[in-house]
């Protein structure tokens, strides 16, 4: 798994200049764009509801890449995901709970260090 995810985050990095937990699951295949697109427009309460993974395996894959981003001098950059369309922008909520230390794991994206 962990090469898998090197190959995923250097590609993330190489197309986007950052890494991000969405786009993380997406790439790994635990995630489609269609639920995203729902979770964003808040038909789904909470992204964890449509990955399609266990717990303690997608709290494995956040801390590996955190892990290995930090080590390779990326910097950790919150990233607030807010609901699109009309109406107020509410925050969106990544887990069930809510707790902030988990929200903030998958809202942390990282970024290349600049030159």
């Amino acid at each position: 798994m962990e090469a898998k995810l090197h190959t995923i985050t250097s590609q993330l990095l190489s197309e986007k200049g950052y890494i991000s937990m969405v786009d993380l699951f997406v790439r790994l295949g635990y995630l489609t764009d269609q639920d995203v697109h729902a979770w964003r427009m808040k038909r789904i309460p909470y992204l964890e509801r449509c990955i399609h993974l266990n717990l303690r395996k997608i709290s494995q894959i956040v801390k590996t890449v955190r892990k290995h981003s930090m080590q390779g001098n990326l910097k950790a950059s919150y990233t607030a995901y807010k609901l699109w369309g009309k109406g107020a922008k509410q925050t969106l909520r990544f887990s069930k709970f809510g707790q902030e230390q988990i929200e903030k794991a998958y809202a942390t994206h990282f970024l290349k260090p600049r030159p």
